[in-house]
């Protein structure tokens, strides 16, 4: 499996991070549109529209493995990969995480954060702050020498804590000039076990937490992803480059969100 890990020079980096600055930025021009009574189609347009007129990007998603959107809404109890649509509009109380992938020079960007819409129950708030957290410590074990074990433990120990549930069909990756490079990083694992880290390697980590059980079923559409049992959940995602004394993170936001700071 090392032998298919792409190690990155400093240049190349540095052209991920433009990506990656350009997929966080889109984020950050969305979340004042997040509100009730908005549609997720609407949403996927404003994106769309900031990524190519304003950014001269190209939206990563649109097209890929025919995908139809920009975006990635994925609303309570849709695990990821929900399709923008105009009939979903959003309610007061909803949790949505948006997912967003840009394509610039060559070089993609990935990031996602689940947004409140209005006031969340306590249930939300705390499954979105437990996922950011989870995320954090994730990021937060990333060094040369550590392995992806310690990154998929750190996360598992903070969402077990809670009694969260990690979902464990999907992972993040390896990201470049291909949006899915062969590294997967699991969100839950043994210390010391799995492919270790060198300075170079450029992936994500997209921890899934759920409410409820960990289980997951996938529409008809063949897309979106849902909860088995209905139960909220959230997700976060940073693309991240090993460096030498540590990590760097590709895709920051201005801000953290709930009781957590930026990494």
């Amino acid at each position: 499996m090392a032998r298919q890990v792409v190690i990155k020079s400093a240049d190349e980096v540095a052209m991920a991070r433009r990506a990656g600055q350009l997929a966080a930025e889109v984020l950050s021009i969305i979340e004042p549109h997040v509100v009730p009574g908005v549609s997720t189609e609407a949403l996927d347009r404003i994106c769309h529209d900031h990524i190519v007129n304003v950014q001269g990007a190209i939206p990563a998603n649109l097209g890929y493995q025919g995908y139809p959107k920009t975006i990635l809404t994925s609303v309570n109890q849709v695990v990821c990969h929900g399709i923008p649509s105009p009939d979903k509009i959003l309610k007061k109380g909803d949790i949505v995480n948006i997912d967003v992938a840009v394509l610039k020079d060559g070089w993609f960007g990935d990031t996602s954060r689940t947004f409140f819409v209005g006031t969340p129950s306590i249930l939300a708030r705390r499954l979105v702050d437990t996922t950011y957290e989870a995320m954090l410590a994730g990021i937060r074990a990333v060094k040369p020498g550590a392995t992806l074990g310690d990154v998929g433990h750190a996360i598992q120990s903070v969402a077990h804590r809670e009694h969260f549930s990690v979902v464990r069909e999907y992972c993040g990756h390896g990201i470049g000039q291909i949006y899915h490079e062969d590294l997967q990083v699991l969100h839950y694992g043994r210390r010391g076990e799995g492919l270790r880290l060198e300075p170079g390697m450029v992936f994500t980590i997209e921890p899934m937490l759920n409410a409820g059980r960990r289980e997951t079923r996938q529409l008809p559409d063949g897309w979106t992803v849902v909860t088995q049992d209905r139960s909220l959940s959230a997700q976060f995602e940073h693309m991240v480059a090993v460096t030498p004394s540590g990590y760097e993170v590709l895709t920051p936001w201005p801000e953290g969100t709930g009781a957590y700071a930026p990494v």
